[in-house]
């Protein structure tokens, strides 16, 4: 077996930065499809349209840094203290992320459903894709992903179902704080759901038909 080195390590970081920034404008693109955003996202975003005055990107960090105590909550004996940094530092890289691909893409104005359809789908694509570079990268987790591990570990429940089951809570909660405030599931709608249903998949496969391109990202394109 061959060692890890410092720069497979840094590389392996690299990869995982490109995933966020793909996670991060996949989330806005679906944002901006005015379907409902993604699962994880729904209530940082329902709370953006509570509470204006923080963005999405701001609320996004400020919900990573709650998932954060829980999980320390939940691992208070075996958490490392090292992986917590790390998440609280890709937190705030993520949620600016968010905030920069939102700029980016502010003069988007859709007139027809077709058209938000149509993002819907490219979002879900990119989205599919930045988890796909984190997976690769195996360093780091999202606090959001990371919470889901904690409870699976903790509870001894398989990760898929509490993957599926903190979705569908968070999606839930998220259209309840739209309802109670704002009357309206501006934040949580069909695209949500979408969301749920089609990146999973998306990202199996992925992994299972750009193999090659895998093993040359690990492999071969860290020494180029």
């Amino acid at each position: 077996m061959r060692k890890v080195t410092l720069r497979d390590i840094v590389w392996r970081y690299i990869l995982l930065l490109i995933g966020l920034f793909f996670n991060a404008l996949g989330v806005s693109l679906v944002t901006k499809a005015e379907l409902g955003t993604s699962p994880l996202a729904a209530i940082p975003y329902s709370l953006s349209l509570v509470i204006s005055r923080f963005s999405l990107g701001q609320w996004t960090i400020i919900f990573s840094l709650v998932l954060i105590v829980f999980q320390f909550v939940l691992e208070f004996s075996t958490k490392n203290w090292s992986e917590i940094m790390i998440e609280i530092i890709f937190s705030f890289v993520f949620g600016s992320l968010i905030d920069w691909t939102m700029s980016w893409l502010r003069h988007i104005n859709l007139q027809d459903y077709w058209q938000s359809l149509i993002l819907l789908l490219i979002g879900c694509f990119v989205i599919s894709w930045g988890a796909y570079f984190e997976v690769i990268a195996d360093v780091a987790m999202l606090p959001g992903d990371a919470f889901v591990r904690a409870i699976s570990r903790k509870f001894d429940v398989e990760y898929g179902k509490v993957r599926v089951a903190s979705d569908v809570s968070m999606s839930v909660v998220g259209a309840i704080i739209c309802l109670f405030f704002l009357h309206a599931l501006s934040g949580v709608r069909e695209g949500t759901l979408f969301s749920a249903l089609i990146v999973g998949n998306l990202v199996k496969f992925i992994l299972n038909k750009v193999q090659p391109l895998t093993a040359f990202l690990l492999n071969n394109a860290r020494s180029l």
